[in-house]
């Protein structure tokens, strides 16, 4: 689960376990651990929402605030969001919504003097899309509002090649407290293994490219 959004992590000496069996000739995959955990260490907290306004031109983050968004855009059933972001360590915030895969990948622009090897960050989410039927929006469709349900685990890749695997501590005690229908909680499961499969035997790019979709990164190609 994302940290106001994916922000980045920092945790006290943390240990990266390869596992083998999850590594591909692309890419590898390994585990973050942060030491033995018990209960009271997790982060328990319900579900997530976050809502993305095509016509309003906002997002409402998880914590309730509203975000202006410079481009929202459409492609092939996956929604582009790009916007700015006041948080102390990034200032902007480039997303792509998957509603097919049950993805949202995102791509943080770190402030100057930061130093972080975080590149792409995937959250594992359930993704939903309706429409506002009583307004137009002068192209004969109606504004389409997306909302994510964030399933808590995510995969985060860094500069050097490592892919880390977190939260699956907070996946079991959100399953455990009840915070996640019995389907909510088969899909977070099943949909991260399908991304560490296809990420360690294809790459990113191959993975992606299996999935059907096309995703870039606009103001990130525009600032470097």
């Amino acid at each position: 689960a994302t940290t106001t959004a994916g922000a980045p992590r920092h945790s006290s000496v943390p240990r990266l376990l390869p596992f083998p069996s999850l590594s591909g000739p692309n890419l590898p995959i390994f585990l973050l651990v942060t030491g033995i955990h018990t209960m009271t260490d997790i982060d328990l907290h319900p579900i997530k929402v976050e809502t993305f306004d095509i016509a309003g031109q906002f997002n409402i983050d998880p914590k309730g605030n509203e975000r202006h968004v410079d481009e929202y855009r459409l492609h092939d059933n996956a929604l582009y969001m790009g916007r700015p972001a006041d948080h102390p360590d990034f200032n902007y915030l480039e997303s792509w919504l998957l509603p097919g895969h049950n993805l949202r990948i995102s791509r943080f622009h770190f402030r100057e003097g930061f130093k972080a090897t975080q590149e792409l960050y995937v959250d594992i989410a359930l993704i939903d899309r309706r429409c506002e039927n009583s307004v137009d929006n002068g192209n004969n469709r109606p504004p389409e509002v997306w909302t994510t349900r964030d399933l808590y685990v995510d995969l985060v890749s860094h500069s050097d090649g490592r892919w880390d695997l977190l939260d699956l501590d907070e996946l079991g005690a959100a399953i455990e407290e009840g915070y996640l229908r019995a389907s909510e909680a088969a899909a977070a499961l099943i949909t991260t293994q399908s991304a560490i499969d296809g990420i360690g035997s294809l790459g990113f790019d191959g993975w992606i490219e299996s999935l059907g979709v096309e995703i870039d990164w606009p103001v990130w190609e525009e600032r470097h």
